[in-house]
């Protein structure tokens, strides 16, 4: 099967998680900048999995340019990534509405450690079906980035419940990470 459907459905799903947390920014009814103040906490986190939704978004694009065609297999590992990416806007709206309290910090780092997983597991899929001496495969290596994540990860979630500021800051810091586009796969691509 051609690539071509699978990208395309993915950037919907992709376009509508990002309005559907934009959606979820309730306009204050006071018409000062005093009426904004209670929306700040709603705002940084709506930031935040804005921010990681662009990762998401611009990894998921680099990752199927060095990829020919796909197949059932791949069709169903990229729908569990989106299903886990589906659920960020309900965790952000969560956690930004109760100012980072402990269990919506929590859920959120459950639900990024789970997309993470899936993403980890959609490009091995990927890497199976094109052969480990694929361009993919190459490009991808060990992958230290997305292990390092998923450590951060599972240390943030019970850190959550002593400092949920230190998880944020978790997450943070993984965004940072891989807020610049990973590069492997364009200079594989190239030579």
């Amino acid at each position: 099967m051609v690539k071509g459907r699978l990208e395309a459905f993915s950037d919907g799903v992709i376009a509508i998680i990002i309005t559907i947390m934009v959606l979820e920014i309730k306009v204050p009814h006071g018409f000062n900048l005093a009426a904004l103040r209670p929306l700040i906490p709603v705002f940084i986190s709506y930031v935040i999995s804005f921010i990681y939704i662009g990762i998401y978004w611009n990894n998921h694009h680099h990752l199927l340019q060095a990829v020919r065609h796909v197949n059932g297999r791949i069709l169903w590992a990229n729908l569990h990534l989106l299903f886990w990416l589906s659920l960020i806007p309900f965790v952000t709206g969560w956690m930004g509405e109760n100012n980072f309290a402990a269990m919506p910090v929590a859920l959120y780092g459950t639900v990024l450690l789970l997309a993470a997983i899936a993403y980890f597991i959609l490009t091995r899929t990927l890497i199976l079906h094109h052969g480990s001496d694929s361009a993919l495969a190459i490009a991808v290596g060990g992958d230290s980035k997305g292990k390092i994540s998923l450590v951060f990860y599972a240390l943030a979630i019970p850190l959550a419940f002593v400092n949920s500021w230190f998880a944020c800051a978790l997450y943070v810091l993984v965004a940072v990470i891989w807020f610049i586009p990973d590069r492997r796969i364009e200079k594989t691509l190239i030579s």
